[in-house]
Parts: structure tokens; C-alpha cells; sequence
């Protein structure tokens, strides 16, 4: 089948009794063992969460995988499943502000070590390796910067030197992009954002091989990361529509993105669907669509009183929903991020992130080309 059919059909366990075509609610937390292995929600193996993560294995291609209450749950459980005290880790320049604080001001109570490297090309993560490096971590397009790593180098390097390579899909989704296909070990999700789809979930997601997640589950056990039946049942009802929701997403950011780049207020467009794009070669060679995230930097003018001026597009947090979305990176995801840092990325207050939506693209360029003719800038 083809993934469209996939993404509606997979994972759905159906109900005998009354034959409904949606996989039922199971909202018992006690649940009998004494014909059958425990079952229990923080255990990761209830039916909803096992047919969410059936849903994403598939159109990921992968094994198996496990269903989380957050994307930093994912990330976390994760990342401390494989790394121990004096062990290293790479992870590319220009990463998810959450990501960043979370390194920055967690790993080094564990004793891990780490190292942000240059940029995101193999020679940048060579010069970063060391003799206890265990685990390059990448993201691509990257968040909010829409920077774009070549995934297959990335793996390459990681098999060439023994490493656990992880990847943060999120912006992509597996509609525009299937990491393992190009050699990545595992790869996670924010399911909160695309898959999720509605801004109505929080929830994580960690897909791979059977190998390599059956080492993760005891740790996210302990951790307690788990995710809750109403919300499994949500997540699994949002993928049937995720390809639908990305396409369409996918070309109104074009349109936008192209609107914006010859707009005589923009200083500066972040999309890989734009031939200027630093990226764009790569993300044609990786990517089936470009995606709905893209990012532009005013010339001069305050960005709160630009957000203020929009009409139909609504200052918010997170992205990924039918609704579009936007926001100042440096005052929202990327706020515990050193001023310094967030200015060596090039993520300045003029920057603004906007999460593309399913609703008509001419709309929403009217929307912000009205609200950039009344800037003062």
C-alpha cells in the first residue's frame, strides 16, 4: 500500500463486538495478567500506545518504536539510554532551543560531555569526534533556521566511526522525509507538532529498530515518560489526515516563502523550497516537499508590533497545526538559548518563525502583506 493508505489503515485494532472502523479507547490502568504479559501504560504496551506506534513505525520504515508524553520525553529516554558518565556526544550546530538548554544544563550532572559542532557537514562532525564519542545527534531542517544537514553523509559518518546516529524529524514529518531510508538508527518526533497536527496534544515519538528500542524501554520505564489512552487515540485519529494536512502545507509555504523573498521590508527568507537557499540541493535530494515551517527576518521594526498587526495569522507557541502560526524564536523556543549563541546561529530579535497552515495561501499572504505595509519600519 501506498503511505497515504498506510497512514489511515496501520496500527488500528479493531473491535470485534460492534465492528467500528477506529481503533477503541482502552482507558483501564489495571489490566489482568494472569493469561498474559503485564500490561500497564507506563510500561509502553497498552493496545492504543502499540497502535500509534505501529502507525509511525510504518510510515517511517521502521521495526518498532515507542510513543511518548512529550518530544523531550523522546529526546531524553533516549539519549540517557546510551550515554553514561565519561561518554561523549556530537550534536550539529542549530538546534531546537529545547534540545540546547536541555544539553547545556542537564548532561553535564550525568557527566557526559558534549560538543556542538561548527556547522552540519561531515568534515564539521569529524573535527567534533573523540575517542568516547558514542552518539551523533542531527536535525534537519533545523528549528527555526531551516537549515539543511545531508542526512546520508550524517549516517555514514556514524557507521564509519561506530556511532548511534538520532534525528529530529519533527519539521520534516514522514511525509517529506524518511530518515532511515538514508541510514539513520533512530528517529524521533515532537508529536505534539505534525503528527499531532491540531494543537490540541502534547506527545513524543521514537522509531528504529527492534534492537535498538528494546534497549530504550527499560530507561523510558524508569523515566516515566508515558503516554495516556485519550491522547494515544487522538494521535492515532491525527495521522489518517497527516498526509493530507502536509501537502497542502507544503505548498502554501512556498507560495509564502516566495511572496516573502522579493517583499522590499524582509531582510532575509528561511526555506529549503527556495533556490537561494543554502540547502536547497540537498533537501531536493532527501525531501519529498519542502514543508510548512519557514522562518524571515525583518529589516528594521519591533516584531511583537508586527505580530500585533496580523489579523488571521496568531502569535502562538509550537507549530505543525492547521492553524498558522507565528512567532519571535528568541522569545519563545529558543529563550533559555545564550544571547550569544542565538546570535552566533544568526537567530536575531528581527526573526520571526511562521507554522504554515491548511488554510488558502493567498489569504494568508494578504495577511502579512498588509501587516508588513503598516510597519513602521
Amino acid at each position: 500500500m501506498k503511505k497515504e493508505t498506510r497512514a489511515v489503515h496501520s496500527g488500528t485494532q479493531f473491535d470485534q463486538n460492534i465492528q467500528g472502523t477506529n481503533s477503541p479507547i482502552y482507558t483501564s490502568t489495571a489490566i489482568g495478567y494472569l493469561d498474559s504479559d503485564v500490561t500497564y501504560p507506563r510500561y509502553f504496551n497498552t493496545i492504543n500506545q502499540l497502535a500509534v506506534v505501529a502507525k509511525i513505525a510504518d510510515l517511517e520504515k521502521a521495526e518498532t518504536g515507542m510513543v511518548f508524553s512529550s518530544g523531550m520525553a523522546a529526546i531524553t529516554s533516549t539519549l540517557l539510554t546510551f550515554l553514561k558518565a565519561g561518554d561523549h556526544i556530537i550534536f550539529q550546530k542549530g538546534l531546537y532551543g529545547g534540545t540546547f538548554n536541555w544539553c547545556n544544563s542537564e548532561l553535564q550532572k550525568f557527566g557526559i560531555e558534549f560538543t556542538i559542532a561548527e556547522g552540519n557537514s561531515s568534515s564539521d562532525f569529524e573535527n567534533a569526534l573523540q575517542k568516547n564519542t558514542k552518539i551523533i545527534y542531527i536535525e534537519t531542517p533545523s528549528n527555526p533556521l531551516l537549515k539543511i544537514t545531508d542526512i546520508k553523509a550524517a549516517a555514514k559518518f556514524a557507521q564509519n566511526n561506530n556511532l548511534i546516529s538520532v534525528i529530529d524529524n519533527t519539521f520534516a514529518s514522514p511525509v517529506n522525509q524518511n530518515p532511515i531510508n538514508l541510514g539513520v538508527d533512530l528517529v524521533i518526533h515532537s508529536a505534539t507538532k505534525y503528527l499531532g497536527g491540531h494543537s490540541d496534544i502534547c506527545a513524543g515519538a521514537i522509531v528504529g529498530s527492534t534492537k535498538l528500542i528494546s534497549q530504550i524501554k527499560p530507561t523510558a520505564i524508569n523515566f516515566g515518560g508515558s503516554l495516556d489512552a485519550q491522547t494515544c487515540y487522538l494521535l492515532e485519529r491525527s495521522i489518517k489526515t497527516l498526509f493530507v494536512r502536509v501537502n497542502q502545507q507544503n505548498k502554501n509555504a512556498q507560495q509564502i516563502a516566495q511572496f516573502l523573498e522579493v517583499h522590499p521590508k524582509i531582510n532575509k527568507v528561511f526555506y529549503p523550497g527556495l533556490q537561494s537557499s543554502p540547502g536547497f540541493e540537498i533537501a531536493q535530494k532527501q525531501m519529498n516537499g519542502f514543508g510548512g515551517m519557514l522562518s524571515f527576518e525583518l529589516k528594521t521594526g519591533n516584531v511583537i508590533e508586527f505580530q500585533k498587526s496580523l489579523k488571521l495569522i496568531k502569535p502562538a507557541v509550537s507549530l505543525g497545526g492547521v492553524d498558522t502560526i507565528i512567532n519571535a524564536p528568541v522569545l519563545t523556543s529558543h529563550r533559555h538559548v545564550p544571547e550569544e549563541e542565538n546570535i552566533k546561529e544568526g537567530i536575531t530579535d528581527k526573526v520571526l518563525r511562521l507554522s504554515v497552515g491548511i488554510e488558502n495561501a493567498d489569504d494568508l499572504i494578504e495577511d502579512l502583506r498588509i501587516a508588513l505595509e503598516n510597519s513602521k519600519a
